[in-house]
């Protein structure tokens, strides 16, 4: 029996998507495995025992003099940037454009870690690819609105599967036991990623007519004008079949309604033109769904960025694994559980109790590393792989939970802005980690001398 035009027209969007999550996050994700390996360009380090062998014995502490929340500032400073102020005007600037320069944007990443010849020349590299998945979340995520619901659902799966199969990637290819390639080679095959990701937008979605389109030789069409928005105070007036979930007069956005009154599916709503004022006022009434995942992000972002690196077992504890190796496995873990986890959504949803909790037991996590790095009480690596792991579910969930949450409860009018907004959250979680990584990871580092026999 053919496969009808719609059904094929779906598929090749829900496979759109979730190439989107893959592709724009998986810069971001590759540049976090390699943060021990441009770190130790800092240091002008050639290869050693430590990085490719084993550790024998501990006795002593083996930390770098820079903690690797530095290359997570870089990856995600940018990014802040970009979300906190592009919400505010990107929606004036088409969709085509903005994918355009994410895939450029990822291209010199690329090129400049892997010819970089210093260690401020790599952290240039991340710089570029934070802003290309800043951009690219900003940009997704809306446009998912124009399409159904699940459409969102697989894009959080697709940027799960990018922490997976980036770091997977850059710890098989750069392991000594497996393709032993350099990362600068490793980054140079990385070049195809980008242009799958151009290939996937301009070739494989099928873009809805709600969508705007730019013609190369037409400026004119350059950038979204006023009259593709809604200036209207409810959706009624412009779709009279669709009621907007959420009645966004300025007497309910100022008493903090965020409810629903009502719930339709059918159709793409255009979105309203709003003042700088109710775009505060909205960010505000979202603090309920974007809070928790600020909390995990900023205890797991500590954990992976400012201590499992200096967690670190000797070859009978550690499946015989260098502490390089042992650090890029770490990723892996914590990626594969932020893939299953953000990849669930459609099976289950956490309810609002639980996504409240999350934070909770993230922190939790982070008390635990903290004193497993300083008293090194752990007895075998395989522990520490199933508590990345566990931390990598936890930061997942809240995740996919949190955007499918604002997705399904805001108005259809805002919901692209919302959207877009909504990404501050965890952005914001990382930089705050990001910033304490570093003080955290030297004072361990002191902590490690008197507790390592």
């Amino acid at each position: 029996m053919a496969v009808s035009k719609k059904k094929i027209i779906l598929i090749r969007n829900m496979a759109s998507f979730w190439i989107f999550g893959l592709c724009n996050n998986y810069a971001y994700f590759t540049m976090l495995s390699a943060a021990v390996d441009i770190i130790g360009k800092q240091q002008h380090k050639e290869k050693n025992d430590t990085e490719n062998y084993c550790l024998k014995v501990i006795i002593e502490s083996h930390c770098s003099s820079i903690s690797t929340g530095a290359v997570l500032l870089a990856d995600i400073i940018p990014m802040l940037l970009i979300t906190i102020i592009c919400p505010f005007f990107i929606q004036k600037i088409p969709f085509g454009i903005r994918h355009g320069i994410v895939c450029t944007l990822q291209v010199v990443c690329y090129l400049i870690v892997a010819y970089s010849t210093s260690t401020a020349m790599s952290l240039t590299g991340v710089v570029f690819a934070s802003m290309g998945t800043g951009l690219g979340a900003i940009t997704y995520i809306p446009l998912s609105s124009h399409f159904p619901r699940s459409m969102l659902s697989i894009w959080s799966s697709g940027t799960g599967g990018a922490g997976i199969i980036g770091s997977l990637a850059y710890a098989g290819l750069t392991e000594p036991h497996f393709a032993n390639l350099s990362p600068e080679t490793t980054c140079l095959i990385m070049l195809i990623v980008p242009v799958i990701f151009a290939v996937t937008y301009w070739f494989l979605m099928v873009i809805p007519d709600t969508v705007h389109q730019v013609r190369l030789f037409e400026p004119r069409t350059w950038l979204v004008t006023d009259p593709d928005l809604s200036t209207a105070s409810s959706t009624e007036e412009i779709h009279p079949h669709v009621t907007s979930e959420v009645d966004w007069s300025v007497e309910d956005t100022k008493a903090g309604k965020l409810e629903p009154t009502d719930s339709s599916e059918s159709g793409f709503v255009k979105q309203r033109k709003l003042s700088f004022k109710e775009q505060l006022l909205l960010i505000m009434l979202m603090t309920k769904y974007t809070l928790p995942p600020a909390i995990v992000f900023a205890a797991e972002y500590l954990i992976n960025q400012g201590l499992t690196e200096l967690i670190y077992f000797d070859c009978s504890h550690g499946f015989y694994l260098s502490t390089n190796s042992q650090y890029r496995w770490y990723q892996v873990l914590y990626q594969l559980g932020g893939f299953f986890s953000r990849s669930s959504i459609n099976i289950y949803k956490l309810p609002f109790w639980a996504t409240i909790l999350l934070p909770m037991l993230q922190i939790i996590n982070a008390v635990f590393f903290t004193f497993g790095a300083v008293y090194f009480f752990v007895p075998h690596i395989w522990i520490i792989f199933i508590l990345i792991l566990y931390e990598g579910l936890l930061g997942g969930s809240s995740y996919a939970n949190s955007y499918d949450k604002i997705h399904h409860e805001v108005a259809p009018d805002v919901r692209e802005f919302c959207l877009s907004a909504a990404g501050m959250s965890d952005v914001v979680g990382v930089v705050v980690a990001g910033f304490a990584a570093i003080p955290l990871h030297n004072f361990v580092c002191n902590q490690q001398k008197y507790h390592i026999h």
